[in-house]
């Protein structure tokens, strides 16, 4: 995009507006906070209300690797991406009310140190150092790369510069490393969850932007006019691309989600990442009470049900914009590009008009700060209490465990820098990527929180066992790569490995509690840590978060607006026919 000077100075002030008012609110509301203690600095004093806690963590995972990610799989197959998405919702009601009671009945700050508490300290040493390394070096330089080819493309600064999309990437990512490393090296996690709330309104107002302004455009350039016309568009050409069918065949190809795998794979997958992931999981174990944090999660996954109009539809717009598909064209085939991650961004370029430009890379900039500090904070935790001061010096003091955690934030965010510009070059996108590898330690990680609260005779050697077990098999699995019986020419779904490895590592440790118990049963106290007094309405909003999914899935289905034959007929539904 070739813009002018008035233009670019005016995009330059807005945004620079709004993230100086994110920065000087996040500081003047934790003026007073003691960042000094580590409770203060890692769980926010365990302050957090419940609004706070559903805006921090629908940030922490919504960023540009979402928005890049999910709309280039719609953008490449249809509407099943969405999987992602309205599929949190029944995962994050399992945090409401069975994981998080338990953690905050304990007073977990970390899922590392609930897994000593339950089992030993080897355990919560092995799995805090496989956590540390793989945010170090996969879930930050991917929240680094996304958010770096969303700026390119907008801001086209490769062009600008004269120099290689490669090289204007790798500069990005030093540019978001270094301000996102600020909020969570010298604020902690009260810093951290402010700026998220505030970028998550800023994002949910920009990013339901896109889809009407897509569709807008979409009539425009097919012959029609109004974002009617782009509705209609997308109907009349149904039958024909099914783009818009968010229930895919059990033997589809990657990145489509086969949809067994929507109650199967993908379930017990969000299990780790909704209700075992540090980075998520520690909006809610700061939670001011046990009802607070109910709320956080729950009004999450209301939020996360709206995903599909931003995080996959205007993909479905991008697919059928003819200019994108003139400019997908002229692209393909150049090294270090890929397709299915530039859909977006073209989109964004396309569609929203130059005055409010500056806004919405500002609450785009929000985003990839909110993923990249909140993981960056979590690794800092997770490396000072339950590696550094657990064992290398459990003499440490707070104000030592905070330097610590602040060096070593660093050096991850330098890592990360490093790495993320060779994201580039792997093959089915970047949601893909990252989902895949992080797989290897789902299951067990999962399980070994699982085991200690469902099992009350699990031994203490029993998450090494499965491990072993799921590293060898998914590893087997991904180098492997068996096809399907009914379609030999396409690898068997990753997230098939999934399910089948979750009812492997239920009979494992059903197995090792029933035949190697320990000597003494294990039994989770309520050490005091908060008011554990539960959501006085959480059935009731729980109740109706899971029909409004059910109703999502529904109306993207061959029983809604999917169906092949005559689709215009359900514009009457609508009140949208002529």
């Amino acid at each position: 995009m070739n813009w002018s000077t008035t233009q670019l100075i005016w995009i330059a002030a807005t945004f620079l507006l709004f993230t100086v008012m994110v920065a000087v609110i996040s500081s003047w509301k934790t003026r007073g906070d003691n960042l000094e203690t580590a409770e203060g600095y890692f769980l926010a004093s365990r302050s957090l209300p419940g609004f706070v806690i559903a805006g921090s963590l629908l940030l922490t995972n919504l960023s540009a690797e979402q928005l890049v990610g999910l709309n280039g799989q719609s953008w490449k197959t249809n509407m099943g991406a969405i999987a992602w998405e309205v599929g949190s919702m029944f995962t994050l009601l399992v945090l409401a009310f069975f994981f998080l009671p338990n953690y905050l009945k304990i007073g977990t700050t970390t899922i590392p140190s609930m897994m000593e508490t339950c089992y030993d300290k080897s355990t919560k040493t092995m799995f805090s150092a496989i956590i540390v390394i793989m945010y170090s070096i996969l879930n930050l330089p991917v929240i680094l790369y996304s958010g770096a080819v969303v700026f390119e493309n907008i801001f086209d600064v490769s062009g600008m510069f004269g120099i290689t999309k490669f090289t204007a990437i790798a500069v990005l990512c030093v540019i978001i490393g270094v301000v996102g490393g600020c909020y969570a090296i010298f604020g902690g996690l009260k810093a951290v969850a402010v700026s998220d709330t505030i970028n998550g309104v800023g994002l949910l107002i920009g990013g339901l932007m896109i889809p009407f302004l897509g569709l807008a455009l979409l009539a425009k350039e097919t012959g029609g006019s109004g974002m009617m016309d782009g509705i209609r568009y997308l109907l009349d050409n149904e039958a024909e691309f099914h783009k818009l069918n968010a229930v895919n065949a059990w033997d589809s190809a990657q990145p489509q989600v086969p949809w067994p795998l929507i109650i199967t794979g993908m379930f017990f997958s969000n299990i780790y990442w909704w209700c075992c992931n540090q980075s998520f999981v520690q909006r809610s174990l700061a939670a001011k009470n046990l009802a607070e944090g109910q709320k956080g999660a729950i009004y999450c996954g209301f939020l996360k049900c709206l995903g599909p109009l931003y995080l996959v539809l205007p993909g479905i717009i991008a697919f059928y914009l003819p200019s994108i598909q003139e400019q997908m064209q002229s692209i393909a085939g150049n090294p270090g590009v890929s397709l299915m991650d530039q859909a977006y961004p073209m989109l964004v370029v396309k569609c929203v008009p130059w005055p409010v430009m500056g806004f919405f890379a500002a609450v785009m900039f929000g985003a990839i700060l909110s993923s990249f500090n909140s993981v960056l904070n979590s690794a800092s935790t997770m490396f000072t209490l339950d590696l550094y001061r657990s064992v290398f010096k459990p003499s440490a003091s707070d104000i030592e465990c905070v330097k610590v955690g602040k060096i070593y934030g660093t050096i991850a965010g330098i890592v990360a820098i490093c790495v993320a510009p060779f994201v580039s070059f792997t093959g089915n996108g970047i949601t893909t990527l990252l989902n895949s590898l992080a797989n290897f330690i789902s299951m067990p990680v999962a399980w070994t929180i699982l085991g200690a609260i469902v099992f009350k005779n699990i031994p203490k050697w029993a998450p090494k066992l499965i491990t072993v077990i799921d590293v060898v098999f998914y590893g087997a699995f991904l180098l492997i790569k068996p096809v399907y019986p009914t379609n030999p020419t396409e690898e068997i779904h990753y997230l098939y490995a999934i399910a089948i490895l979750f009812f492997v590592d239920w009979i494992v440790m059903w197995a090792c509690n029933k035949f190697a118990p320990r000597k003494e049963a294990l039994i989770l106290k309520d050490v005091g840590a908060v008011d554990m007094t539960p959501w006085k309405y959480r059935k009731v909003v729980a109740v109706i978060g899971i029909i409004l999914a059910i109703a999502i899935y529904l109306l993207l289905s061959p029983l809604g607006i999917a169906a092949s034959g005559e689709p215009t007929s359900w514009l009457g539904v609508w009140g949208i026919a002529s």
